[in-house]
């Protein structure tokens, strides 16, 4: 959720552009060389170019942003100024429906959006809908949809991805699980037994003890991307990890979990293991293993996100944050993948910069254009990654 209250801070101080209706904002654009140029964009009512300048309807005395909701005026009627005091000075009045001196919506939005996320984190029982909703002074219906178009998730999803923080911490701290529980928002230990397994991946008191109890399989492998590790509860891979030698992998899984009991070279786990290795020589056939990934409702999202890329294809940051429905999230978007504990099952590697250049990736840039090189051989494609 870092990323996400990140997100909402960029978008309520840095976007700038008028909406009407549910629509998303634009891309900025350069500024209009011509009154045509500025006529064109009132008839398209385009948010891109609120704060740019106002245009006057001079049947109706007043002066409006360029994504005005209003009916479209005769270019006859219409005066253009470059800042609301001119307009005014001009004797125009501000239009009460799209209200040019106010933030535009976008950002009115975002910050209705922070406030509800605020009043969710400080609140000791979550917030119902209803509540949310009067707090930005919008309807129930209309409160969830500009919250998901902001965040990418539901106001509920936000509240359980924050509780699941809340208890992850708590479980290191509290006396005991059952604190640690209602501190972190569950009103009853039925509903947190029932959520902990998705939520932490393992019972609460193994939890609580750095994993103490669990069992994780683990080998090792090579492979010409040189050391691959593959880790796995009984859920399925918490881990797929990249490297030069095999002991810092270990190392790196211990740590994760250092109380839990790690059993190694197992004969019936090295087979899932040689799946793994194999699906990285050859992309074509596939890797159907289940994952127990754990991360943040944003997390999650974009990790789903990433495993519907194909291989042998890429997108930028940008592009990923588009397909989310989250055009200002690129950079939230790059910290998820950057999060991302399962190389290779979720292919972050297939994320490129906006210019399709390689950028950085958790287990070495060579490693990236390796495995990219591999995809597209594979694929038919002859572009190699310089």
């Amino acid at each position: 959720m870092h990323q996400l209250n990140e997100q909402l801070s960029e978008q309520s101080s840095e976007q700038s552009s008028e909406q009407s209706s549910e629509q998303l904002s634009e891309p900025a654009q350069p500024p209009c060389a011509s009154d045509d140029e500025r006529w064109a964009a009132v008839c398209a009512r385009s948010p891109a170019f609120d704060g740019q300048f106002y245009y006057a309807v001079r049947s109706t005395g007043v002066y409006c942003r360029p994504s005005c909701p209003s009916r479209t005026p005769r270019r006859s009627n219409v005066a253009f100024h470059a800042t609301s005091r001119d307009a005014e000075a001009a004797g125009f009045r501000p239009c009460l429906r799209c209200r040019p001196l106010d933030p535009p919506l976008i950002e009115r939005r975002a910050q209705a959006v922070a406030r509800a996320c605020r009043l969710i984190d400080g609140a000791d029982d979550e917030p119902d809908l209803d509540t949310l909703a009067r707090a930005c002074g919008m309807s129930r219906f209309h409160f969830h949809r500009v919250f998901k178009a902001h965040t990418g998730i539901t106001p509920k999803a936000y509240a359980a991805a924050r509780r699941a923080e809340r208890l992850t911490r708590g479980l290191a701290q509290a006396s005991s699980v059952t604190a640690a529980a209602y501190d972190a928002g569950f009103n009853s230990s039925g509903r947190f037994y029932a959520a902990s397994p998705g939520v932490l991946g393992m019972a609460p008191r193994r939890y609580r003890t750095g994993g103490s109890g669990e069992t994780i399989r683990f080998a090792v492998a090579q492979c010409s991307l040189g050391a691959l590790l593959v880790a796995a509860t009984d859920q399925g891979i918490c881990a797929i990890l990249l490297g030069d030698d095999p002991e810092p992998l270990v190392r790196d899984l211990q740590e994760r979990f250092p109380k839990a009991e790690l059993i190694g070279a197992e004969p019936g786990f090295e087979r899932t293991v040689a799946q793994v290795v194999a699906f990285v020589e050859a992309p074509r056939i596939g890797l159907d293993l289940p994952l127990d990934v754990r991360g943040t409702a944003f997390q999650q999202r974009v990790w789903q996100a990433l495993r519907q890329i194909p291989a042998g294809q890429t997108v930028s940051y940008a592009e990923l944050a588009e397909r989310l429905g989250m055009p200002k999230a690129a950079r939230a978007v790059a910290g998820a993948c950057a999060a991302n504990p399962a190389a290779i099952a979720i292919p972050c590697h297939r994320v490129v910069r906006n210019d399709g250049a390689l950028s950085g990736y958790r287990w070495g840039v060579e490693r990236k254009r390796a495995l990219l090189d591999i995809e597209r051989e594979h694929s038919g494609s002859e572009h190699k990654f310089d």
